[in-house]
């Protein structure tokens, strides 16, 4: 990864710390007691256990590798997020006037997003759209889809 800095909600941050310390101190203890039981299997070069291990143990290692990077380079955006206008941090419901129904994204930083889920990058095209406006703009937001046209109905901290 390049030195880029990385935007990532209060959250967010925390969610990697638990996850990078479950991999640190227990996938990786696990990892090699399974290593361990598969050469006392006996011959390596025809045991499918021990390099399934040793493929899991160089997945556990490019993980940790990983979110390491993404900590050390992150910039942690500040819980006190201001609720009149939408940021990295927002919780926003929109009505989408195509559709006729309203929807509600949370807007955080590129490695948290999870879009079936709701949370949606600040450089995604609905995100970046809806950046800086407030409670009851309409936002027009061209995607790959075509045109959706949101009116802001509420703004939340996450």
């Amino acid at each position: 990864m390049s030195e880029k800095k990385i935007v990532l909600t209060a959250s967010g941050q925390q969610k990697l710390i638990e996850e990078l310390e479950e991999l640190k101190y227990v996938k990786k203890a696990e990892n090699v007691q399974a290593i361990k039981e598969a050469r006392g299997q006996g011959d390596l070069s025809e045991n499918a256990e021990y390099d399934a291990a040793r493929d899991e143990q160089r997945d556990i290692a490019a993980r940790i590798s990983e979110l390491e990077e993404i900590l050390n380079n992150a910039e942690i955006v500040p819980d006190e997020v201001n609720s009149k206008k939408i940021s990295i941090g927002s919780k926003v419901l929109l009505h989408d006037k195509e559709l006729d129904e309203d929807v509600e994204y949370t807007i955080v930083g590129s490695t948290e997003a999870k879009s079936l889920d709701g949370y949606i990058s600040g450089e995604s095209p609905v995100g970046a759209a809806l950046l800086g406006h407030k409670k009851n703009d309409v936002v027009k937001v061209e995607t790959p889809g075509g045109q959706i046209t949101y009116k802001v109905l509420k703004i939340e901290r996450l």
